[in-house]
């Protein structure tokens, strides 16, 4: 069994990365409990349609904080993995274009990783932000795979429409971790990061816990990153991480949305006692709740939808409807109306996605939406309604 102390890492005496400077303030905290939001302009429920237009040019985004770090994220944030190429080819104009839009939308979150492209979604990333203020928006990557170069000899990557000039090599040792963060850095031509999550641990756990939290924990000591967490699908291993390591922020995929709060189980409430922040991602799904009205093909978890995951996607649109709200703005919204949840995340792959994304966000949605739902049994009881 497990202990349940608080890990805490060891210093080596011969850092191989560079040290840029150090944290300061009090001490971390042991437990903070309930939210720590810093809203820095008008709740979206408040936005009338002349605040709409200045969201869509880039003057406004609501900022919420990390509970137990001092980033702050925009609440919709731009998620990497449509610009590595995943499902279909990116041309580097469309996605400089995607980027543009996102920042004139005022989206200031940008996450990316070396897994997404096998490097290609960092090196966009890097071209468009390196243009920017770097005080003026906040990045993540992640750690956890390596990528060694290879000879594509005419291949695809086996995850992402591009060449497959690297493979992947997992690695969550602190030489490892140290090397990948570095690695990146240099991708994007960008001298920090503000978030380094480890990426799709759940195979590696171990490893990860063991050797990849205290060697992110000593970046963060270091002041090379101001905030550390972790990103994979699996719940109950988030909550063994929560609960054992001194995190600030989960990167979660599918598992707080409208067609599943598993999360409520262990892992939100983990958050809540700790004091650690949620982003939501993959909040539609791989496309079922991306889809005004689900129809047969639809995607869901990067496989063709089931009958019943379709039946239950419509019925929560029929009352989506009825509230004047479209399944997507759902979608976007549900998440964030737990108090851990700071941020989503939503890959867009061009222009139009992300005007088209942002408006929908932009969109109030009645908090008897949430109650209608859980009234029909389409959302946990345990779901908090906002009043």
């Amino acid at each position: 069994m497990r202990s349940t102390a608080l890990r805490s890492p060891a210093r080596s005496e011969s850092p191989n990365f560079p040290t840029r400077r150090r944290r300061t303030g009090a001490a971390r905290p042991e437990s903070v409990r309930g939210p720590d939001r810093r809203s820095l302009v008008h709740p979206r429920e408040d936005l009338t349609g002349s605040v709409k237009e200045e969201m869509k040019r880039g003057e406004l985004m609501k900022t919420n904080r990390l509970q137990r770090s001092m980033v702050d994220v925009t609440e919709l944030g731009l998620g990497g993995g449509p610009l590595g190429g995943l499902f279909q080819p990116v041309e580097d104009d469309a996605a400089a274009a995607t980027l543009a839009a996102a920042w004139d939308s005022g989206i200031r979150y940008f996450d990316t990783a070396p897994h997404y492209g096998i490097g290609l979604s960092e090196r966009l990333f890097g071209e468009f932000l390196r243009q920017q203020p770097r005080d003026a928006f906040t990045l993540s990557t992640k750690v956890g795979r390596l990528l060694v170069e290879q000879d594509p000899a005419g291949r695809t990557d086996e995850a992402f429409q591009v060449p497959a000039t690297h493979r992947r090599v997992w690695d969550f040792s602190r030489d490892g971790v140290r090397r990948s963060l570095e690695e990146s850095l240099l991708r994007m031509g960008l001298e920090r990061v503000d978030v380094l999550y480890l990426h799709d641990a759940g195979e590696h756990f171990e490893a990860a816990l063991n050797d990849g939290y205290p060697a992110l924990a000593e970046l963060r000591v270091e002041g090379v990153v101001r905030a550390i967490g972790a990103g994979m699908e699996n719940a109950d291993l988030l909550t063994t991480l929560v609960r054992e390591a001194d995190v600030d922020v989960l990167m979660l995929p599918g598992r707080y949305t409208l067609l599943d709060q598993s999360a409520l189980d262990q892992l939100l409430p983990a958050c809540e006692e700790r004091g650690v922040s949620i982003i939501a991602a993959a909040v539609f799904h791989s496309g079922v709740l991306a889809q005004l009205r689900p129809v047969e093909g639809a995607m869901f978890g990067y496989q063709t939808a089931p009958a019943a995951v379709l039946e239950r996607a419509n019925r929560i649109a029929d009352i989506c409807a009825a509230h004047g709200v479209t399944l997507p703005q759902a979608a976007m919204a549900f998440p964030l109306t737990h108090p851990s949840v700071a941020g989503v995340v939503v890959g867009m792959r061009s222009a139009e996605e992300v005007r088209q994304n942002v408006e929908s966000f932009a969109t109030a949605v009645p908090a008897q939406l949430w109650s209608d739902l859980c009234a029909e049994g389409l959302l946990d009881e345990r779901v908090p309604v906002p009043t």
